[in-house]
Order: structure tokens, then C-alpha cells, then sequence
């Protein structure tokens, strides 16, 4: 399970996560499928450059933010783990893929609504040279104008953007927002507990299922972790869901949904909600976030003989 082993090691603003075993250093590469790394490949987050693309929704202007990217080696464990890698690499080289990794994008979104600037998830962190505050700039967005953080789960690659590089809160106005399984379970990791103590004060939990925000509703998604939430976000008719890490990689997990492996923590679970959620989408036609696609992230689920595949959103803007 080499993403979550790297994964684990992610650094908060000098907090150094726990490690299960060795992680791969930082690399500069693609983010998207490219073979830019040449000999054996190490698990671990990539550069980005910063970017963000906006784009709306009703009544609503989003803008998804490029926070930099994650590699995993094709190995067995991350990805169809039962079905072994030689199946892997098939789907990877059929999509022109590189065939002995699996690349995946890191992004955030931002949801601008009256008296509220939403943040959904925060990427790598400082410490990982995640380019978030890069492309909040670009959106111009500053840290102290974001008002409510929405988090997925508790994972590095979404939380370690929620302190700055001084170990202080990177959103210092920002309501902190999960659901109360993802929390209880955060405060009980030894890897994330010192995060979770300098962010308790601003932190407000949920049951998903109603409304937190003005058109914005948390959805259960369990299985990737205890308490993993996507987000549906309505205005004028319009929807969105961002799926967090429901599904990461368009190739693998779309045309395989049900393949099991390390990147869930309840593998079984992990994969039954992958499917429904799919499923949903798919039948429902709703515009989609997906935060390890690749950038931006925006598009539609089709369904495609027994999975999925990735239609992404056309380019509109001005």
C-alpha cells in the first residue's frame, strides 16, 4: 500500500506524520500519466504548477485550484490489488498510459456564495510544496477572506493545506467542517492528533445528510475512511458533487469499480460505495469534482459496458 505509506508521511508545517514504512521523496514529474521518472518508482506527492479554472453553476461561481499531484507505483497494492498488476497496467496502457504507476492529480474547489467563501478540502500543505495558496492567488483569493473549510476526509492530501508553514491555522476566519465519524477518527490517530488539537477550536461537525451551507449538503461515502463525505452542491437547478476520494484515478477505478485495494481503509466498503456512487452519477448526469482526477477535475460520469469512464467538463471560460 504505497500511497498510504507516503501518504502517511505527508508533513504539516513541521509535524511529521507517522510512517508505517519507507516513503518515496518528493519527485518532479507529470502529474497526469507522463514517464518522466526514470528507474524504480517511489510512492509520494509531485510539483504543480499553480493553476485554477473557473467555471458556473446556477447562480454560483466555482474556481477548481491545482495544489500539485501523487504518485503510486503499479505494484499490487494501491490498485487491483486482487487482480494484480499485469491487469492494471492492461487498463493503463490501453488509456496511453505510463504501465508501472498510477498518477494522480491533488486539487481543492472554491465556492463563492453570498456571505460565504467555501473552501472544500487543502491539499498537500507548505511542507509539500502544495501550490494551494499559489492558486488561490491566481483566483484572488486570499487565505483570510475564506470563511467555512469543507473537509472530505482526514487524510494528508486534504487536510495538510490547513495549517501554514508557521504551524498556525492557514484560514484563521475559516469555520472548519466534517462529518463526526471523520472527526472522531482524526482525534484518534496518532498521525493526525497534533493537527486536530490546533484546529479543534474552529472545527464544527456534522451528520451528513442535511444541509451545512446554503445549497450545500453532505453526503456519506463511507469506506475510504470511517467518515468520508462527498459534498452536493445546488444552485438554480444545477448540481455538483465533489466525490473526495470516492474514486482517483479515471483510468483504474471507472473502468473497475468494484477492484479492491489499499487505497481504502475498509477495501470491501471502499469499492460498494464506489459503485453506487457511480451509478448515481452516471444516471443523474450531474456535473462532478473529483480532486485526484485530472486537473481540474470537472466533468460527468458515463457508464461504459459493466464501469465508467470520464467525460470532462468542455472549457468556457472567457
Amino acid at each position: 500500500m504505497a500511497y498510504a505509506r507516503a501518504r502517511a508521511a505527508i508533513r504539516l508545517a513541521g509535524v511529521v506524520w507517522a510512517l508505517s514504512g519507507p516513503a518515496g521523496a518528493m519527485a518532479e514529474g507529470p502529474i497526469a500519466g507522463g514517464t518522466g521518472m526514470a528507474g524504480p518508482v517511489a510512492a509520494g506527492p509531485v510539483t504543480a504548477a499553480p493553476a485554477a479554472w473557473s467555471f458556473k453553476l446556477g447562480g454560483l461561481q466555482l474556481t477548481a485550484l491545482r495544489d500539485g499531484g501523487f504518485v503510486t507505483p503499479n505494484d499490487g497494492g494501491d490498485f487491483g490489488s486482487k487482480a494484480g498488476p499485469a491487469a492494471v497496467a492492461a487498463l493503463l496502457a490501453g488509456s496511453g498510459a505510463a504501465t508501472d504507476r498510477i498518477s494522480l492529480d491533488v486539487s481543492a474547489l472554491i465556492v463563492r456564495m453570498p456571505g460565504h467563501l467555501v473552501l472544500l478540502d487543502t491539499g498537500l500543505g507548505p511542507a509539500d510544496h502544495g501550490a494551494l495558496r499559489q492558486s488561490l492567488a491566481l483566483a484572488g483569493v486570499s487565505p483570510g477572506e475564506v470563511t467555512d473549510v469543507l473537509i472530505t476526509h482526514a487524510h494528508g492530501d486534504h487536510v495538510g493545506g490547513l495549517l501554514g508553514e508557521d504551524g498556525r491555522s492557514a484560514f484563521p476566519r475559516a469555520t472548519i467542517r466534517l462529518s463526526v465519524r471523520e472527526w472522531a477518527w482524526m482525534r484518534a490517530q496518532a498521525e493526525t492528533r497534533a493537527l486536530a488539537a490546533v484546529i479543534s477550536p474552529r472545527v464544527r461537525a456534522f451528520e451528513p445528510g442535511k444541509p451545512i451551507l446554503p445549497g450545500i449538503t453532505p453526503i456519506a461515502l463511507y469506506g475510504h475512511t470511517p467518515g468520508h463525505v462527498g459534498y452536493e452542491i445546488v444552485s438554480r437547478g444545477e448540481r455538483l458533487e465533489d466525490i473526495g476520494d470516492t474514486a482517483h484515478s479515471t483510468v483504474v477505478n471507472l473502468a473497475r469499480p468494484d477492484w479492491t485495494g489499499g487505497m481504502d481503509l475498509d477495501p470491501p466498503a471502499g469499492a460498494a460505495t464506489r459503485r453506487r456512487a457511480l451509478e448515481h452519477l452516471a444516471a443523474t448526469r450531474e456535473l462532478v469534482f473529483a480532486p485526484h482526477f485530472p486537473f481540474p477535475g470537472v466533468g460527468r460520469i458515463e457508464a461504459k459496458g459493466g464501469g465508467f469512464t470520464w467525460k470532462p467538463a468542455p472549457d468556457t471560460r472567457r
